[in-house]
């Protein structure tokens, strides 16, 4: 099954990843770095976009060359498409909380629409507050690997690095605790996982039931995630949706058998 909404909404694990996975996550992710390029002309096939605009944000420590694959790919298929141009992802700075909202008030008003957010890891819990604070503004939203249900400060594998930056974050921050979901999101949301993924439990990187709201599994590492040729599919079918006529991820009948 590609695409998994949850009837009830299960506790988050807090247990880390399995050493195996965190230590093969650099050679899985080369791996589908180049299964991405041989794989990206025919996952494009018939998949052009309407040209609205895409913000595409960083996961933690990454910066916009971070995701300069992606939003090529994406670009290539006829998207707005912009990272977010404010340097390295280090947590809910002062410079990360304003930038981002001046960032997705601009790209709004000179594209005239509402825009989609992709967020990688970190990046994704942005995209949620971001949602849920002008809902308006968001088509909608992506998430990558991200760990949105994750609660308390046990068993993270990013966590102390992530902390080792906290005298840096504002109070209260755009993502008030950025490890938990919580309050209404308005958006069509999808958020792709993996069950290998070396970074975060992959359990917290579920979305609870909701109105257009969507997990879809795949094959992979989290370092990946970005250049996976099966989440290049998937962000390629989401993008193409009419806007206001959301359906669930359906893989089709010819990729069906690399999703899980």
């Amino acid at each position: 099954m590609a695409a998994r909404t949850l009837p009830r909404r299960r506790p988050a694990s807090r247990g880390a990843p399995p050493a195996h996975l965190l230590l093969s996550e650099a050679p899985r992710a080369a791996l589908e770095l180049a299964a991405a390029a041989t794989a990206a002309p025919l996952l494009a096939a018939g998949r052009r976009g309407d040209g609205h605009a895409v913000l595409v944000l960083p996961g933690l420590f990454g910066g916009d060359l971070s995701t300069l694959s992606l939003r090529r790919y994406l670009t290539w298929l006829n998207y707005s498409v912009y990272g977010w141009e404010i340097g390295a992802n280090v947590g809910p700075t002062e410079t990360v909380v304003t930038g981002l909202r001046a960032r997705l008030a601009q790209l709004a008003d000179s594209s005239g629409g509402r825009v989609t957010l992709i967020g990688w890891s970190l990046g994704g819990l942005y995209a949620h507050e971001l949602a849920r604070r002008t809902p308006g503004s968001v088509r909608q939203i992506l998430t990558l690997g991200s760990p949105v249900r994750l609660a308390g400060r046990g068993g993270r594998a990013t966590s102390q690095l992530f902390d080792r930056f906290s005298h840096l974050h504002v109070a209260p921050s755009l993502v008030a605790r950025p490890w938990t979901e919580a309050g209404p999101l308005r958006v069509p949301a999808t958020a792709v996982y993996t069950r290998s993924d070396g970074i975060v439990p992959w359990k917290s990187c579920l979305l609870g039931p909701g109105k257009r709201r969507e997990n879809v599994e795949v094959y992979g590492s989290h370092y990946g995630l970005a250049h996976n040729p099966t989440v290049l599919h998937v962000l390629a079918d989401r993008l193409a949706q009419p806007e206001g006529r959301w359906r669930a991820f359906s893989p089709g009948s010819l990729v069906r058998h690399v999703y899980p």
